[in-house]
């Protein structure tokens, strides 16, 4: 244990998700050794971050104003949306450039155990999307994007009962399986059974 301030912030920065005690600690020792100007800049960035920061209107996810980036792009497809539990999976899709339609952010997966349930998630707003028009577009197809866990699983199963009634909408689930240059001797029985029952004709 540390006096004041230094494990005050060592506290603090042992709160983030994926800061343990000792990274919370090397954080909180660089932060004490770098410039001033530097600290005012970390300062500056989280104010933005408390005071300026917005969600799109239409999928949820970060934005600059009222519609994100994707949303505004008259190019994207808007007959396809792509359900995500969190913005940094929009950008972690977006990234193999292989979709082109619009996201949908539910704001995190289903988990009764610490009190998540479907009036926590934007699945009220997704529904609502779909049953009207997008730009006098209909939705065709819905893909489910959620963690490859229970309660990215729990979450998937949910919304496939919720859109099940949608004529002519197509629900599908992204395929999992075997990662590219894996060993399926070192697959876990349940990654090698998805990639079994997922498998596609050639």
């Amino acid at each position: 244990m540390y006096e004041g301030p230094v494990q005050d912030l060592i506290d603090e920065l042992g709160k983030l998700p994926g800061v343990g005690p000792k990274s919370a600690q090397r954080i909180a020792f660089h932060l004490l050794q770098v410039e001033p100007p530097e600290i005012d800049r970390l300062q500056a960035a989280l104010q933005k971050v408390r005071d300026g920061v917005q969600f799109c209107v239409a999928c949820g996810t970060v934005a600059d104003g009222e519609l994100c980036r994707i949303c505004a792009d008259p190019r994207r497809d808007r007959t396809m949306i792509c359900v995500v539990e969190e913005p940094k999976d929009v950008q972690a899709i977006e990234r193999t450039r292989e979709f082109r339609g619009r996201y949908h952010v539910l704001g995190g997966a289903l988990d009764p155990l610490s009190g998540v349930g479907p009036d926590q998630l934007r699945i009220r707003e997704l529904l609502t999307r779909i049953g009207n028009q997008v730009d006098g577009v209909d939705v065709s197809e819905v893909i489910i994007a959620t963690d490859p866990n229970t309660e990215g699983e729990a979450t998937a199963t949910y919304l496939v009962r919720m859109l099940r009634d949608f004529p002519g909408l197509t629900v599908t689930r992204l395929a999992s399986g075997l990662p590219m240059g894996g060993d399926l001797e070192f697959a876990d029985e349940l990654t090698l059974g998805r990639a079994l029952s997922g498998r596609r004709t050639l």
